[in-house]
């Protein structure tokens, strides 16, 4: 079996897409937001409350959970694809612009963006990194959650493009 192979089969696994976020205190006088799209992100435990998130080893957001406890989630909705776009681009120069003209509120947990019209938002706390081939899976334990007032269905991610439901 190819890489390609393999990426062409988990293709055809849709899956609902996330904006992972965090504060990183120490870069600059106030800090700076730090965001990343993802899919891999899956509920796993009720009790206690517990989600795990893929990160790609060595990238930023990576890098900055090894040191942060803790982070944000929000689950984003199918009219927020802009977004979703937006955290996913390769190579970009400062999270601090992407930020710009996005309305979020800051978590009280985690000081982590929580963007506005999503679907929900959590925050977490890292329990456990584990390193598995070239990502690391983060498990945190879910602080606070909050749910959109209205309803709406999710952004959703399947053969390489953002997705409606239905």
């Amino acid at each position: 079996m190819s890489n390609d192979e393999f990426r062409a089969a988990m293709a055809r696994l849709a899956a609902g897409v996330v904006l992972v976020t965090a504060h990183d205190p120490d870069d600059g006088p106030r800090g700076e937001d730090v965001g990343m799209t993802a899919t891999a992100f899956v509920s796993v435990s009720l009790d206690p409350p517990l989600v795990l998130v893929s990160l790609r080893n060595g990238s930023r957001m990576d890098d900055l959970l090894a040191e942060v406890p803790v982070w944000a989630v929000s689950i984003l909705a199918e009219d927020q694809r802009h977004i979703a776009g937006r955290f996913a681009m390769k190579n970009r120069v400062s999270d601090r612009l992407l930020f710009a003209d996005l309305p979020y509120t800051r978590g009280e947990e985690s000081g982590a963006p929580l963007m506005g019209g999503a679907l929900s938002a959590l925050e977490c706390r890292t329990e456990s990194r584990v390193v598995a081939g070239d990502h690391t899976l983060v498990v945190g334990r879910v602080l606070t959650v909050g749910l959109s007032s209205g309803g709406g269905d999710p952004l959703t991610y399947y053969q390489g493009k953002y997705r409606r439901l239905g």
